[in-house]
């Protein structure tokens, strides 16, 4: 679903890892957990996006990620 969104290569896979809603201040939020896996099948990097949408009219939706090293450090971000 974000794949193509993220910048990944066609050769890597993006693998859901898990999944949790939160709903707070006025916000409802989906969050989805991915490894990235190279064409060898090596996790090579992990992804948090977060699907955010106002519960208040207009309702609008703001969709973020985090890109992470298999060491847990954040090495991008940002919105797509």
């Amino acid at each position: 679903m974000y794949k193509e969104k993220l910048g990944i290569p066609d050769e890597h896979e993006l693998v859901s890892t898990g999944s949790k809603s939160e709903m707070r201040k006025g916000r409802d939020t989906d969050i989805y957990c991915y490894d990235e896996k190279n064409a060898e099948g090596e996790v090579i990097a992990k992804y948090v996006v977060r699907e955010s949408m106002s519960i208040y009219p207009p309702q609008s939706t703001t969709v973020s990620y985090k890109k992470y090293d298999l060491s847990g450090v954040e090495i991008e971000s940002g919105t797509i």
